[in-house]
């Protein structure tokens, strides 16, 4: 990703209020942060993160590979992820690399369709109409310290509105165990822990993309280079849990 101003014009303010999520949703994002945090533990007792767990078994880490190779996919929540990292100068800082996360149609509830958008291009086989949930930015100790979308080009998937996408974060899981089922649940866990600031991050990404048409006419704001990261926000899993439990111990 371009390290620019573009970037930092696109940073968003943390504007969720914890307590006023319905119970169930709090109840369901301090299971997956305790998860979370569990996992950490035990990677950390055998000197391992999320990361190196993923990529052990790669003899050389390079630069746009996806890892794992062919990506993680599961068949039956047709959830999909993969982890890579652009070159130094076009990584967020302390950047090691990072994860884009998926859905694909078969995985998505009745009513999802793909949006209007100029020139959008159908894939052949339906299933490949894949829609992009969030990206998330791992620091060179394997810990998760940015949340970001991208523009349409970045992933190539097929844009869906952020009401859709929003719709889409309660399905995505990746239930089984290879490559990594530590990372595996991890990821599944980051989608709930953080939900109410994805959904933040959506429709930021679906504003930046319409004032880019208006203030660009003449130009595929889905295809333009110029425009890469849509939204962004830094994150702490120490810090969500911390307020998910005060938001659940304010209840009783």
């Amino acid at each position: 990703m371009r390290v620019s101003e573009a970037i930092e014009s696109v940073a968003i303010e943390p504007k969720v209020d914890l307590s006023t999520l319905p119970q169930a949703d709090l109840e369901a994002m301090s299971a997956a942060g305790h998860e979370i945090v569990e996992i950490h533990r035990l990677l950390a007792k055998t000197g391992d993160n999320v990361v190196g767990e993923l990529i052990r078994d790669a003899e050389t880490f390079y630069e746009w590979d996806h890892y794992p190779k062919g990506d993680v996919y599961d068949h039956e929540t047709h959830g999909q992820f993969y982890y890579h990292a652009h070159p130094f100068e076009d990584r967020f800082e302390l950047e090691h690399g990072h994860f884009h996360s998926f859905i694909r149609p078969k995985g998505m509830p009745p009513g999802i369709r793909p949006a209007k958008v100029p020139d959008a291009v159908v894939p052949e086989d339906p299933n490949d109409a894949l829609s992009h949930l969030i990206a998330v930015s791992m620091d060179k100790k394997g810990f998760a310290f940015r949340l970001f979308t991208v523009n349409r080009w970045v992933t190539g998937e097929t844009w869906y509105s952020a009401g859709d996408v929003v719709t889409l974060l309660d399905y995505f899981k990746i239930d089984h165990t290879r490559p990594s089922w530590p990372v595996n649940r991890w990821l599944t866990a980051m989608v709930q822990l953080f939900k109410p600031q994805i959904v933040e991050l959506l429709h930021a990404r679906d504003r930046t993309v319409a004032a880019w048409q208006e203030s660009h006419p003449d130009t595929d704001t889905f295809e333009d280079r110029n425009l890469e990261v849509t939204s962004y926000l830094n994150i702490s899993v120490e810090a969500q849990v911390r307020a998910v439990g005060r938001a659940l111990e304010a209840r009783g």
